[in-house]
């Protein structure tokens, strides 16, 4: 598969040359009550985190408190669903990622339109992803890992945050590329998964540095190799799958949607929130030591994003056998 995605320089380029965030002046008539931000995925994972670095200076900036909630289940529907029927004034938005995109290419029975029920309203970060194993795992490189997979063929055992998940489609590509069959393990968010890891219920997974970091720190897991075309900032002493199979790169990313029909006015205001917190030192500075790469966007910036990483999913569709909906 070529390398669509673009590099982090470029990525990070990009996102300062977009103009900073203009004073706030004059409250504006939105919010007039608490915004609530719904998270798809587990308390301690990396979506879920994300909103909490970020929850304190969009709060700051927008006069009113942004209370997270997490709503689990069925691959993030559920939290989309329930914005998208939310009342479309701005106060129930959706903080999602990559599966805002890969889901609607693996099912056809989708009871939701994503493309019709969200307006996109500013990407806020990039999020590089890993490959782990259990501590007692007999392997500690990535080629050892695809051999144990050859040896063994679909009695290894990867876990991520979801069926459709970033996760599930880097888990995909891998075993196209490295001609190997693993058995996926779908989890409501990185936290359990990394959870389960640490137990030994499962053998391998592929999840966010912020979710799995804890685990291996504890001595209970292993970072084998990253699942972008360059090594992760955090962790650069790991390497890159594209080490190993040229071509391979796929991020993830998490961005924030309002329901369709939400007023201009209340999704540049909250964008310009988002980019007051990302721009804030010490925001940054704890996403940045996360794992994730922050980005300053717009709505017709976060657009074209979603259009040019539908494209590259699309493809993974095309060649796995596994992510073809039924």
């Amino acid at each position: 598969m070529p390398n669509a995605a673009p590099s982090r320089r470029a990525l990070l380029g990009a996102a300062l040359a977009v103009p900073p965030v203009a004073a706030r002046g004059a409250q504006a008539a939105w919010p007039e009550r608490p915004v609530r931000l719904i998270v798809p995925y587990s308390a301690g994972g990396v979506a879920d985190t994300v909103a909490r670095f970020l929850q304190p200076k969009i709060g700051e900036f927008l006069g009113q408190p942004l209370i997270v909630e997490n709503r689990t289940g069925a691959s993030g529907l559920i939290a989309a669903t329930q914005v998208a029927q939310s009342p479309p004034d701005g106060h129930t938005l959706l903080q999602e990622g990559a599966t805002f995109v890969t889901l609607p290419l693996t099912r056809r029975d989708m009871p939701l339109d994503y493309a019709a029920a969200f307006a996109p309203i500013a990407q806020a970060t990039i999020v590089p992803y890993l490959l782990n194993v259990r501590a007692d795992f007999p392997a500690r490189t990535l080629e050892e890992f695809v051999a144990q997979a050859k040896a063994h063929p679909g009695a290894i055992t990867y876990g991520t945050p979801g069926i459709a998940h970033i996760g599930h489609f880097m888990g995909e590509l891998l075993q196209i590329m490295a001609g190997i069959r693993l058995e996926h393990v779908p989890y409501r968010g990185g936290a359990d998964v990394a959870r389960d890891l640490a137990g030994g219920r499962i053998d391998a997974c592929i999840i966010s540095l912020n979710s799995i970091r804890p685990v291996v720190q504890a001595g209970k897991a292993r970072i084998l190799a990253c699942t972008t075309a360059e090594r992760h900032p955090g962790a650069p002493e790991v390497p890159a799958i594209a080490e190993t199979f040229p071509g391979y790169d796929l991020t993830s990313w998490i961005g924030m949607f309002a329901p369709a029909g939400t007023p201009r006015a209340a999704i540049e205001r909250f964008g310009a929130a988002l980019r007051f917190a990302l721009e804030d030192p010490g925001t940054r500075q704890r996403l940045v030591a996360n794992g994730e790469v922050p980005v300053r966007s717009s709505p017709e910036h976060f657009i074209a994003h979603l259009a040019r990483f539908r494209e590259v999913a699309a493809r993974v569709v095309a060649a796995s056998p596994a992510l073809r909906p039924a």
